[in-house]
């Protein structure tokens, strides 16, 4: 019999009726009247040169071939541009959550610990305890803090041992964002004790302004970066890694899918890239009035708030705490009128009792049902 290793994965707890989580997100996936809120997923592109880039490599056949096995180079370079980095080394990963793993498996060693915040994207932690003895999971969830991991924090909750410091940023579940002068102080502290910033910076283009840490500590710092999000790419799972060619260089010496990330989703990425001027405002500008319309609606109901207002990702937590509400009950209720959101318990295991996380990179008129059935929800489980 095989047993379990000590920092296996618990299964996810599906929700009310149904036996896995499996079947839960086929069921979801598979009904397309879902109002799609619970993945922070980008539903706002239509047919363009993203869809035909991919039609075409299919129809052209060549996913019979194996790709450059660290990306095309001509993806490479247009990640580099977008970000305007220069002298950057670039790995194409199949995204966002695979190069968050690789680079952790990567730099950790059993006698460091790793600093996260909670609540945060939970599979990190769960990535870290496989490679070391320690996670600190800083308790972010307080306006003392503006809901995020400061400087202040780190510098308390971190010791000798640290080796990393993960900012997803902005942040999920939240959607708090880093002033310049924060990260500058974040590039400080990793400089002066040789540790590295882990950058997760998947949501960056829906924010108000944003920040590289590889601009203020390149040597310290790794981007990871993300194709699900803005580029409404989440199914074809591509995404990258960037810092200095002696980080990528350790990095290749940890690959598993040494024969390149899915042809598909690179043609698909490339076309992405160079068409981003064309719909990046139609996607922002979609996504700002949407979370206005959620916000109108929670400003209705007495007792309950958002903490992270306005949020500069495309999801936010709405905290329910103050009217009794479990988000697990909220989650289940909206799922029946098809509406698909995420309770706190999956970004937090301190505070998940308190809100409910959706996301609205969806149509506005989807929106609008779910502020109506939001509100409604609110008077009969409070009933």
């Amino acid at each position: 019999m095989i047993l379990p290793k000590k920092h296996a994965k618990s299964a996810k707890i599906p929700p009310k009726g149904f036996k896995t989580a499996n079947e839960f997100f086929e069921h979801v996936f598979n009904d397309k009247e879902m109002i799609w809120m619970g993945q922070n997923t980008n539903h706002l592109h239509d047919e363009n040169e993203i869809t035909d880039a991919m039609v075409s490599c299919l129809k052209s056949k060549e996913y019979c071939k194996y790709p450059p096995p660290e990306g095309f180079p001509e993806l490479k370079k247009l990640i580099l541009e977008d970000l305007d980095l220069e002298d950057l080394d670039v790995l194409i990963t199949a995204g966002g959550t695979e190069s968050l793993y690789l680079c952790i498996s990567d730099i950790l060693k059993p006698e460091d610990n790793v600093i996260t915040c909670d609540p945060g994207y939970l599979i990190i932690d769960d990535f870290a305890r496989r490679f070391s003895n320690e996670v600190i999971s800083v308790p972010i969830y307080s306006s003392e803090n503006d809901y995020k991991l400061t400087p202040d924090l780190v510098k308390e909750y971190m010791n000798e041992n640290t080796k990393i410091i993960v900012l997803i940023d902005p942040l999920n579940p939240l959607g708090s964002g880093y002033t310049e002068e924060e990260m500058k102080e974040f590039a400080k502290i990793a400089t002066e004790n040789d540790i590295y910033l882990l950058h997760d910076i998947t949501y960056r283009d829906f924010a108000e302004e944003h920040f590289l840490a590889a601009k203020y500590a390149p040597n310290h710092s790794i981007t990871i970066y993300s194709f699900s999000k803005v580029f409404g790419m989440a199914g074809m799972r591509i995404g990258s890694i960037i810092g200095t060619s002696k980080q990528i260089n350790s990095v290749r010496g940890v690959l598993i899918n040494d024969l390149g990330t899915n042809v598909i989703s690179q043609a698909g990425a490339i076309a992405a890239l160079k068409t981003k001027k064309d719909w990046i405002e139609h996607v922002i500008t979609t996504t700002r009035n949407n979370q206005k319309i959620i916000k109108e609606a929670v400003d209705e109901i007495e007792g309950i708030f958002i903490p992270v207002y306005p949020s500069n990702a495309n999801m936010l937590a709405i905290d329910l705490k103050g009217v009794g509400i479990d988000p697990k009950v909220m989650a289940d209720h909206l799922l029946e009128k098809k509406i698909f959101t995420r309770q706190g318990t999956y970004t937090s295991n301190r505070f998940g009792e308190n809100y409910l996380r959706v996301s609205f990179s969806i149509p506005d008129y989807q929106v609008e049902i779910f502020a109506d059935e939001f509100k409604k929800a609110v008077e009969f489980l409070k009933e």
